[in-house]
């Protein structure tokens, strides 16, 4: 009976997530970038966005302790292009994690990251990595500038934010997990394709996606040297 009810929860949790929307995740996504930017006190700072190789969005992660009793939630990752100018075509993610801290008080929970190297770049194409375990992971600094960097900041691969009800704050989110969401790059690109391929710069972005990346452009066109 305990297996048929897991089992039960596990298809539960399937079928909501197959609901969402992927015009609309990536149009929440682009809404959280901006939202995040434009308050530069309480904003990712600046030149951390320069200097990051990767940037994950996950719009409304969503508690599910009513399913599973872990927390999940799809999102969008885009790299640098090629010479470091500009961004590449969204990519779909899934991000699941049973004892992470993603609520600051709310049922969803905004949630961006910051690959900050070559090597979280990498950890980040594969099928599945464990923040944490995998790749080392620290919560980020919130204003203009990043003086407040301890020494976890300074050597992890990714930084992470989280935002719920209003609050913007950085937030370690060590046991989650990050894999492909191959369901939703079907659905915007039209075709089976891997994040690898469109990390590559092999497939131009759709259409709907056109606001999120005039929006990473805006606000980190290149890295710093």
């Amino acid at each position: 009976m305990k297996a048929k009810i897991i089992a039960l929860f596990a298809v539960s949790a399937t079928l909501i997530m197959a609901a969402d929307d992927v015009p609309k995740r990536l149009s929440d996504a682009s809404l959280v970038l901006k939202e995040v930017m434009d308050t530069p006190d309480k904003s990712i700072p600046q030149n951390l966005m320069d200097k990051s190789e990767c940037i994950i969005i996950v719009p409304g992660v969503k508690k599910a302790a009513f399913i599973i009793g872990g927390k999940y939630g799809r999102g969008f990752f885009s790299c640098r292009g090629t010479n470091d100018v500009g961004w590449t075509a969204p990519a779909s993610v899934i991000v699941e994690g049973g004892s992470v801290g993603f609520q600051i008080g709310g049922s969803e929970t905004d949630v961006v990251m910051l690959v900050m190297n070559d090597g979280g770049m990498r950890k980040l194409l594969k099928d599945k990595f464990t923040l944490g375990a995998d790749a080392s992971v620290a919560a980020g600094p919130v204003g203009r500038t990043s003086a407040a960097e301890t020494d976890a900041m300074m050597h992890a691969e990714i930084l992470s934010w989280s935002r719920a009800r209003g609050v913007f704050a950085g937030i370690a989110l060590n046991g989650a997990t990050l894999r492909p969401d191959n369901e939703s790059n079907k659905d915007l690109y039209g075709r089976d394709i891997t994040n690898q391929e469109i990390e590559a710069g092999k497939v131009k972005a759709p259409a709907v996606a056109h606001t999120l990346m005039e929006r990473l452009n805006k606000y980190s066109s290149r890295k710093s040297s």
